[in-house]
């Protein structure tokens, strides 16, 4: 009898326990995610950059694939003594993989080689152009000088910038 009770219970075909119905479909979930991310890239052996973020998702199955940084990101620029020349850091990040263009929002801060400090709501850098650019204000602090303005564009080092309806403050020498 319990060899009988076994034998009706045990099937070749597998059953369905239950139905995970979450109401999206393929494309509107992420492939990826990562909780607290800190990776260093290298080139040539030696460490050139180190990027944190608190939460990463890839997106491989949109219309357009792409990486979100919904916690944002930060990443810092190492010398050949692993001294940070540059800094960027945001509340969100978007990166597009097919333009190859990122997005950065939300109190958007960098300090390029040169020391000067760029604050601004929005950010983009195109990879394939090499340049940086905004249509929102910017706000750069320098040594000596604070400019600010609307619309911004710029090499990808931020070193050589123009700045679109600039206003600011320039310390003036009388004597000169």
């Amino acid at each position: 009898m319990l060899l009988a009770t076994l034998l009706l219970s045990c099937s070749l075909r597998p059953k369905r326990v239950g139905k995970m119905d979450i109401g999206l479909a393929r494309e509107q979930l992420p492939i990826l995610t990562t909780d607290t991310v800190s990776t260093l890239i290298s080139d040539s052996g030696i460490t050139r950059y180190r990027i944190e973020a608190a939460q990463w998702l890839v997106y491989d199955k949109t219309d357009t694939p792409y990486q979100e940084f919904p916690k944002g990101i930060y990443l810092e620029q190492f010398n050949e003594n692993l001294e940070v020349q540059a800094s960027l850091r945001s509340e969100y990040a978007h990166y597009n993989e097919n333009t190859q263009v990122w997005t950065l929002r939300g109190h958007v801060h960098a300090l390029n080689l040169e020391g000067e400090q760029f604050d601004t709501p929005e950010l983009m850098w195109d990879q394939k152009t090499h340049r940086v650019y905004s249509d929102s204000a910017i706000h750069i602090t320098r040594e000596k000088s604070i400019i600010e303005g609307v619309g911004f564009d710029s090499n990808e080092q931020m070193t050589k910038y123009t700045i679109l309806n600039p206003t600011g403050i320039f310390p003036v020498d009388e004597d000169e």
